[in-house]
């Protein structure tokens, strides 16, 4: 990725983190960029339960957000939904 591409890139997720930690049922998040590809990217978030992720999901303001990174990328950010098993 270029380097312009991946200060945008992390600006726009700047502003999503800067949107989440004002959402109900919202704990924790991180990102990581992956050192053996490096043009991949994980979020992970912490909830509460699932009907607050999903309320985030669903929200404009994260979407708008979303919709600049999916273009920046010029792919759809993909979602996994995981259960905590500690």
């Amino acid at each position: 990725m270029p380097a312009d591409k991946a200060a945008k890139l992390y600006d726009l997720v700047m502003q999503l983190r800067q949107h989440v930690v004002n959402q109900p049922g919202y704990i924790s998040g991180e990102s990581l960029k992956s050192i053996d590809k490096p043009d991949v990217y994980l979020v992970i978030s912490a909830w509460n339960g699932i009907d607050e992720w999903k309320a985030w999901l669903a929200s404009e303001e994260r979407a708008e957000i979303q919709n600049q990174i999916d273009t920046l990328l010029g792919k759809k950010t993909e979602y996994d939904i995981y259960e905590y098993r500690g």
